[in-house]
Parts: C-alpha cells; structure tokens; sequence
C-alpha cells in the first residue's frame, strides 16, 4: 500500500506561516524553513511585548500622577498613602488621566485624600 500524504494539510499550514511572514525582509518572507523561524521568533517576542506593555503603561500613569502631585505640593506616594488611608479607590489609569486633562478634578481628589 502507498504512502498517504495529506497534502492538503501540509500546504494550508505552510500557507499560514507565510501569511504571517507577510512584510518580512528578504527569504524570511517566502522561503518555508526561513519564514517558519521568523514567524516562532516573532510570535514569542509577541507575547514578551504584549506583557512589557502594560508595564510601560503603569510607568507612564505612574510619573503623570507623580507630576499633578507635585505641582499642588505632594509627592506621588503620599499622594497613594493619603488616598488609600481615605478609602479612594481609583486606579492609576484614572488618576493619571484626571491629572492630564482634568486638573480640577485632581486638585480636588488630592485635597479629599490628604
């Protein structure tokens, strides 16, 4: 009996390492084994950015609310100290934000947590 190949398969998966390799530089486009390297190293450092990102994020709430609270004379962490001991629960996304676009409202929050 013949040796069955699915064919079919192999070249659908094939195709989708190369759909994803779409915009590489050179054989890391078109060529299989190189494409297929590419593709693994890709996704991985995917995943690593996808996690490095909400880290960058949290730094950049973090020195924006650090900056509207020196500028009404406090620093970032009595700023956190005063609004946990006052039971205000707003993350950093929000606070950040306030103190950007909403320097009132900020003022105000920093006030009720001191």
């Amino acid at each position: 009996m013949p040796r069955s190949v699915n064919s079919v398969a192999s070249r659908r998966r094939r195709k989708k390492i190369l759909k994803q390799a779409k915009g590489f530089f050179g054989a890391s486009k078109n060529v299989w084994t190189v494409a297929k390297n590419s593709v693994d190293r890709a996704m991985a450092f995917a995943y690593v950015g996808r996690k490095l990102k909400k880290r960058a994020y949290r730094s950049l709430w973090i020195a924006r609310i650090n900056a509207g609270a020196r500028q009404n004379g406090t620093t970032y962490s009595k700023l956190m100290h005063g609004l946990s001991k006052s039971n205000i629960d707003l993350n950093r996304k929000v606070l950040a934000d306030l103190a950007m676009n909403n320097p009132k409202a900020f003022t105000e929050v920093l006030n009720s947590a001191k």
